[in-house]
């Protein structure tokens, strides 16, 4: 009876780590026309509850020949968003000019452009069984 207990609780412990498993996917970003091959790319990946905040993920990438691509992995399944911007001088942050319009390229997920920053409800996108590939234009 152990025995069988034992194969019965490694069975179930099995199929629950496999469905564990599969409810995470990756998500790929890339920007198609960044102005120059200068600085890089800054990409961050966000879900409702950290949109502009703190972002789930977020990568700086190179950028050749007008385009840089960023993968996240392991991302849980749900609604995401992703933000990116041309950081020109490598400084690390995004400039804004004295009177607080962005002085360096930006972009999101779903290309939103808008007068003002982009919503989440805007540049949402799910995270499902498949991974998602974005192609974002500043």
């Amino acid at each position: 009876m152990k025995l069988v207990t034992s194969i019965v609780v490694m069975l179930v412990s099995f199929i629950t780590n496999s469905v564990i498993a599969q409810e995470k996917a990756s998500v790929t970003a890339e920007v198609i026309n960044v102005s120059s091959d200068t600085g890089k790319v800054g990409f961050a990946l966000y879900d409702k509850a950290t949109f502009m905040l703190k972002p789930i993920q977020a990568r700086n990438v190179k950028i050749v020949d007008g385009k840089s691509t960023v993968t996240f992995e392991n991302v849980s399944y749900g609604e995401y968003a992703v933000i990116c911007y041309h950081d020109k001088n490598d400084n690390n942050k995004m400039d804004f000019s004295p009177n607080g319009m962005p002085i360096e390229d930006y972009g999101a997920s779903n290309n939103v452009m808008t007068y003002g920053p982009p919503t989440f409800d805007r540049a949402k996108f799910a995270v499902s069984e498949k991974n998602v590939s974005l192609k974002i234009k500043f």
